[in-house]
């Protein structure tokens, strides 16, 4: 018996590929519209997938957390070092915390000084993530205090592009910000973790340092300051997220008792999983792009159907003399099912084809905020989710035509002559229909809302104008450090005098601190004059830049009221400050800032003293927190100082690094090589890196939104090709079985025009209902989108009646088409088919 059923099946197979061979016409475009689907779907599963459903590549994962400290303003705000030593020290549910934070060095001693992008880390911190060196070893609690070895580890590419990759790199020195380190290890190069303040951005870690030998005094002491350090942890077996958030929320509880006045407001601790931390915001954007390219497979595998029942129509003779020679109507349906499912799996070999190039074109296209992007490929679970959707889609696209046959009356069909196999209208085309027309309307509308948010997001005044202006680093030797404050804000002058003196240059401004739409800066804040709070850490707060007198003309920020800087504002003079229209309204409402006073001396521990400040202007909000989230952020207010007002302590602190604002007369014009060389020309150890035009910095801020309203544009599309496809063959195939009627009807007097009515009010009974149903599916679905879209309501009415009517304009021309064809047709001939 198993030998017999084996034996049916391959002839089902031997069967139905020579039914295929035998239509290549229909076979072709049957698989070519599924390998679309097919594809598409493979395509953005393999993102999913890499980004979403594979573990991270490191040991036990799901133990590893981030932990950041918990503020009004900020959800996942920096920690300061004697918190996270506390922390490592009273928690109870970790193995081991580690810290991290970001900083540039310059590498010099090996040919031209570069800068280096790199990391401080706590020991321990490699061990949490399971990464074992290329060559040497990981840092030691001895590496990591004040007073230490400088030790150094790098990265695999720079040990291959720096040294060679010498095997014997451990024990040699690199020189990074003047200080000679033994370096100690090799980190290899498939180590890829991209979390908050870690490898952020496009530029990658290239070196190591530990934190806990970095000699600042103001680091190991001030409690209250972040310096834009994190941490991650490794849970101890058994323990719970849940749990964990308990203990440190205990540990960070305990910490304010101890220390109210910098740790009131510090009561709580964020941990997330390292995954969520690194996926979490893509995940809905994500999952959105795979329901809608689910919809793209549904309306190829109701075209295909469609196909299938219009060609079961010109095999019911075929299958009535098989099942009058004593086959069973289950031997039917499985020849059928067979020949679908051959269908499908050809068109899920093709669709992989083309899922592998669409995975290229997608990694290409992603924004560099996309974490894990280089986890995306074809796997074992991405190859078993395409033969698994191939499958389902050969049974679903082939159920339809299979039942028809088996359900059709043998006598009836052997009675018709040879001549014509007339079918009755069949219903489930028409139902088939009307599912595309109501997918493709959900899939427009999704489109449509994530372009009209676009278009809000792009007329968005960003607080500057970012045309013209380029922005860059520039790091200096810790050779002028060791100069007086005076010596260096000389050397700050003779910089900007060189910029500026260059062809093409409008306006140049240094700045310190925050850097728009890019890092930022914060601190506390009390006005002169009103109650102080019992704690420092109830103070407001707001962003700082510290800048020359022409950042206001380098980034045409308008001036509200008041003045801002000028060269007046220098070191010898009264220091004052600017502050934007959103911090005058909401600590200075009803009455004039101008005038007022600032303290910035909030907080005991700083090592750092200000003057009172007093506010002289107020400037425009500049959207700090990008265009589609700054409104949602809860720290808004801003505040600039000026850069040569800075004290001499901050002043020597702060010499390392600066940023560089330029507006140009035109785009490109000085280039950045010109402007490199002109601050060269002052000092040959300077490192000059990182250019970006703000308009890039402007654009990047919204790339997550743009990749996925053009990638739902791309599939909106597919679905409106399709849809628009499948409603001209069904009405093609409906104009052919009733060509004897149509003559009849126009024998008996009817006109060409009441023929091309009567098509189109098939087609538009079709389409009414399909557009019907996907409104009121659409105003439900949409709602999952609501966290994407920026000025516009998941149910627009706007979006909807402009998908609508360009649905119904599309579904109407496929309808003329075959309603022309009707017109033409000639009574006699028709009548005589009869």
């Amino acid at each position: 018996m198993k030998s017999l059923r084996n034996g049916l099946f391959f002839q089902d197979i031997r069967y139905g590929f020579r039914m295929l061979v035998k239509s290549p016409g229909f076979a072709a475009i049957a698989i070519l519209t599924l390998a679309l689907g097919i594809g598409a779907n493979t395509a953005i599963f393999s993102v999913v997938n890499g980004v979403l459903l594979n573990a991270l590549p490191f040991p036990h994962s799901d133990q590893i957390v981030s932990l950041f400290q918990k503020m009004p303003n900020f959800e996942n705000a920096s920690i300061s070092y004697p918190n996270f030593e506390d922390w490592r020290r009273m928690n109870r549910t970790f193995t081991t915390i580690a810290a991290y934070r970001p900083s540039g060095f310059s590498l010099s001693g090996n040919g031209e000084p570069e800068h280096v992008q790199g990391e401080m880390i706590s020991h321990g911190f490699f061990e949490i993530l399971g990464l074992n060196p290329v060559l040497g070893r990981t840092f030691r609690e001895d590496d990591d205090h004040i007073g230490a070895e400088p030790t150094a580890m790098i990265t695999e590419g720079l040990w291959k592009r720096k040294f060679g990759g010498a095997r014997d790199i451990v024990g040699r020195s690199i020189v990074l910000n003047d200080i000679s380190r033994t370096i100690i290890g090799v980190v290899p190069s498939n180590f890829h973790l991209v979390i908050q303040n870690f490898q952020q951005g496009s530029q990658r870690n290239d070196v190591y340092v530990p934190i806990g030998e970095y000699n600042e005094p103001a680091f190991h002491n001030n409690r209250g300051a972040g310096w834009g350090m994190d941490a991650i942890g490794r849970l101890k077996p058994g323990i719970t997220l849940q749990q964990a958030r308990e203990d440190m929320n205990r540990v960070a509880h305990e910490l304010s008792v101890a220390y109210p006045d910098v740790n009131a407001s510090k009561q709580m601790v964020t941990i997330w999983t390292l995954k969520d931390e690194m996926v979490g915001k893509t995940r809905p954007a994500l999952l959105v792009l795979l329901g809608a390219v689910v919809f793209v497979l549904l309306i190829s595998c109701v075209n295909v159907a469609n196909l299938l029942l219009a060609r079961s129509t010109s095999r019911q003779r075929e299958f009535a003399i098989r099942l009058s020679l004593g086959a069973g109507p289950r031997r039917i349906v499985r020849q059928l099912l067979t020949e679908s499912v051959m269908m499908a799996l050809a068109g899920g070999a093709l669709g992989l084809l083309l899922a592998k190039f669409g995975i290229k074109a997608a990694i290409a296209a992603v924004p560099s905020t996309l974490p894990r992007a280089e986890q995306i490929g074809l796997d074992l679970r991405v190859l078993l989710f395409t033969f698994g959707v191939s499958l389902v889609a050969g049974i679903v696209f082939g159920l339809a035509p299979a039942l028809k046959i088996a359900k059709a009356d043998v006598s009836e069909t052997l009675k018709e002559s040879g001549r014509s196999v007339a079918a009755a209208r069949t219903p489930a085309q028409n139902i088939f229909v009307a599912g595309e027309m109501a997918m493709a309307l959900i899939l427009l509308v999704g489109a449509g809302l994530m372009l009209r948010s676009l278009f809000v997001l792009w007329g968005l005044n960003p607080g500057f104008n970012p045309h013209n202006v380029l922005t860059f680093s520039v790091s200096a030797p810790e050779s002028l450090g060791s100069q007086s404050a005076e010596a260096i804000r000389t050397a700050l002058r003779q910089f900007h005098e060189k910029l500026a003196a260059t062809p093409g240059v409008e306006a140049v401004s240094l700045s310190w601190g925050s850097d728009p739409m890019g890092s930022d800066n914060d601190g506390y804040f009390a006005i002169v004059g009103q109650p102080m709070p019992a704690h420092m850490a109830d103070l407001p707060m707001a962003l700082n830049y510290v800048v020359e007198p022409d950042y206001l003309k380098a980034m045409q920020i308008s001036l509200k009221r008041g003045r801002f800087f000028t060269d007046a504002d220098n070191e010898n003079a009264s220091s004052v400050a600017v502050i934007d229209e959103r911090m005058a309204d909401k600590y200075f409402a009803g009455k004039d800032p101008i005038g007022q006073y600032l303290d910035l001396n909030t907080n005991p521990e700083d090592q750092v003293k200000f003057p009172k400040l007093r506010i002289i202007g107020v400037v425009g909000h500049v959207n700090q927190w990008g265009l589609a989230t700054d409104s949602s952020f809860p720290l808004q207010a801003q505040m600039y100082l000026s850069l040569m007002q800075t004290p001499d302590a901050a002043i020597k602190e702060g010499h390392l690094g600066f940023n560089v604002y330029v507006r140009t007369a035109r785009a490109g014009v000085p280039s950045f090589q010109d402007l490199r060389q002109a601050i060269l020309a002052t000092n040959r150890d300077m490192v000059v890196f990182d250019p970006a035009p703000m308009d890039k910095n402007v654009a990047d801020s919204i790339a997550a939104e743009r990749f996925t309203m053009t990638l739902l544009a791309v599939f909106a599309v597919f679905a409106l090709v399709l849809a628009g496809i499948g409603i001209y063959g069904v009405l093609s195939y409906l104009v052919g079985q009733r060509t004897q009627e149509i003559g009849v009807r126009m024998a008996l007097g009817a006109q060409r025009f009441d023929v091309m009515r009567m098509v189109l009010r098939d087609g538009a009974r079709m389409v009414g209902i399909g557009i019907g149903i996907g409104i009121l599916a659409a105003l439900g679905l949409t709602q999952l989108m609501a966290s994407m879209l920026f000025g516009v309501k998941p149910t627009d009415p706007v979006t909807f009646a402009a998908v609508a009517v360009l649905l119904c304009a599309i579904a109407l021309l496929a309808c003329y088409v075959p309603a022309r064809r009707a017109m033409k047709v000639d009574p006699i001939v028709a009548l005589r088919c009869g």
